[in-house]
């Protein structure tokens, strides 16, 4: 694994190493938590406007795990907010990286946990029990396979099939 607690960049040093094995997403999120070195196995969650299953995730073992969202890049409703991304560092989650908006944007800055998402709105979602879990995903020019893994810094974001290591 990497030593994010002493790195201040992850992606460079992947790329350096591993760039054919890695792909890049186009550079469309911002940084929100207090975590901004990530990385591990993705699960998948697609949902619009409604954050029922992220919920549900949250409340899971998280271990070694990145949650990716897919919102549809909505920006009317607010996919994750700081009841549920403390929940997700009590579980162990390592990110969670949204195609959508957060909101508590300020908690969250304070929480260990990566966050990335398109923006920010303060508007709660519905909870209407709608959404799938571990589907492929495709948005910021990549397919987001769940069993994949995910790496993340303040450079952006990147996937690879397998999980790689820094030498």
């Amino acid at each position: 694994m990497f030593k994010l607690l002493t790195m201040l960049d992850l992606l460079p040093d992947l790329f350096d190493q591993h760039e054919q094995q890695l792909q890049l997403a186009q550079p469309l999120f911002t940084d929100y938590g207090g975590n901004t070195i990530f990385s591990g196995e993705i699960v998948t969650v697609v949902c619009f406007n409604d954050n029922s299953k992220v919920k549900e995730l949250v409340a899971t073992n998280g271990s070694g795990k990145v949650m990716v969202v897919d919102g549809k890049a909505s920006l009317t409703r607010a996919l994750l907010g700081d009841m549920l991304a403390e929940q997700a560092v009590a579980n162990g989650w390592q990110a969670i990286v949204i195609n959508g908006c957060i909101r508590d944007a300020g908690t969250i800055a304070s929480l260990p946990l990566g966050v990335k998402a398109l923006g920010c709105n303060p508007i709660k979602t519905e909870k209407l029990g709608l959404g799938e879990i571990n589907k492929t995903l495709h948005f910021a020019g990549l397919d987001f396979i769940a069993g994949q893994y995910i790496y993340g810094d303040t450079n952006g974001l990147a996937i690879s099939e397998k999980k790689l290591t820094l030498s």
